[in-house]
């Protein structure tokens, strides 16, 4: 019997001839660039007799009951070809969850800022040493912190998520629309951590203020500059920006006990969550695409492909008398963060957790094996990041030579 690394191969052949014949082209290929922008619908693989897809369906099973899943969405690829899509659960009570689903994707917008500015570069437009300075000339220390800095998190500015009292505010009005000036005000108006560029330490202010500066650098409203340059080219046509906390239909509903009861979540507001036009929200099968193409580096130079994976955070993450361990994480070879994404391992990663939802996508180069996951919280699910410890399953199971370690 084949190993489910050895099956790979094959079964991602086997699918990938049946697609051709039922849907006109290999599946989870269409949408890339030059297409036109078309992709097959995302539905649900039918159920498989054996091999890698089927241990992968036990997985998904053995989690959504084992933490108390209220659904588990996910998609496997393996040299762009559908190995499994399948949807478990329910997204409201009676509703069963399925493929096409939106839900937000979080911190996944982060590791496209990161690609669209490396393009930039890739274009001449910018440098990533220049400082920001140049385009936001408000911005404190703006002089001695470069786009580079604002990408890999070196800023030393304070996270504004982690500020005393900004979760209960939240929590107190989840409702509340937050604004670019109020969210970078929270962390500029506190001293940095470290001198920009000599440490690690991840903010969420960093993103807002790349966003920004981006959208001066090209005289376009970051949510057109993304789609022209990363989800227009990627035929990523589920994802996209909302300045309202609105998510498209068919929507995957949320919820989450964090205020004291059992309630739905979907559509608090998610203003806070990073720069404005970068709030996104997708489906998996564009989760799925988005892991492979930015884990590749697709719309890349070889140059900005390497920047992208370590554009010099290795070997940054040390406490100080000003940073604590607990902020200042270790980067090391094995797990550290690139232009808004993680390397972790020979993986490269994402995985947003907020409001109920929690999403994953991770790309394993060597395999040419992508992995998306989203879930939302039954009553009873435990805390952590339940998308993530399902990919890192399912990653356990189809390369075991290659596992997804955690980060920090």
């Amino acid at each position: 019997m084949k190993s489910p690394r050895s099956a790979l191969p094959y079964l991602a052949a086997v699918t990938a001839l049946l697609a051709v014949s039922t849907l006109g082209g290999p599946a989870g290929t269409a949408g890339a660039a030059g297409d036109g922008g078309l992709r097959p619908p995302c539905v649900s693989s039918p159920r498989p007799g054996g091999g890698p897809a089927l241990d992968i369906l036990r997985l998904a099973e053995q989690a959504r009951t084992e933490m108390d899943l209220k659904s588990v969405i996910l998609r496997v690829t393996a040299d762009g070809h559908e190995v499994l899509t399948a949807a478990l659960g329910e997204s409201m009570t009676g509703v069963p969850a399925e493929p096409a689903m939106h839900f937000r994707n979080g911190n996944v917008a982060i590791s496209y800022l990161g690609t669209a500015l490396l393009r930039l570069v890739d274009e001449g437009v910018v440098r990533l040493d220049d400082p920001v300075a140049q385009w936001l000339p408000d911005l404190r220390h703006g002089d001695r912190i470069t786009l580079r800095m604002l990408a890999d998190s070196t800023t030393g500015l304070v996270d504004y998520v982690t500020t005393p009292g900004f979760g209960d505010t939240v929590s107190a009005d989840p409702f509340r629309h937050w604004t670019a000036e109020e969210l970078v005000a929270v962390s500029t108006g506190q001293d940095q951590w470290y001198e920009p560029g000599t440490n690690w330490s991840y903010s969420h202010a960093n993103f807002v203020l790349l966003g920004a500066a981006l959208e001066k650098i090209t005289g376009k409203p970051l949510d057109a500059l993304l789609q022209q340059q990363v989800m227009g080219p990627l035929g990523l046509t589920e994802t996209r920006n909302s300045f309202t906390p609105d998510i498209p239909t068919p929507v995957l509903h949320a919820f989450t006990a964090e205020r004291g009861t059992y309630e739905e979540s979907s559509f608090w507001n998610p203003s806070w969550t990073t720069a404005p036009g970068a709030v996104q929200t997708t489906d998996i099968c564009d989760l799925a695409r988005s892991a492979t193409a930015i884990g590749s580096g697709e719309l890349l130079s070889p140059s900005s492909y390497r920047e992208l994976l370590d554009p010099g955070t290795v070997g940054l993450g040390h406490p100080t008398k000003t940073c604590p361990e607990t902020v200042c994480l270790p980067n090391t070879e094995a797990t550290h963060y690139g232009m808004g994404l993680l390397v972790l391992g020979d993986w490269i990663s994402q995985h947003p957790l907020f409001f109920g939802y929690t999403a994953a996508q991770a790309y394993l180069p060597c395999e040419h094996l992508a992995i998306a996951v989203s879930t939302t919280k039954g009553r009873h699910t435990p805390d952590g990041h339940t998308a993530q410890v399902l990919t890192q399953r399912i990653a356990a199971a189809l390369a075991p030579d290659h596992p997804i370690p955690d980060f920090g």
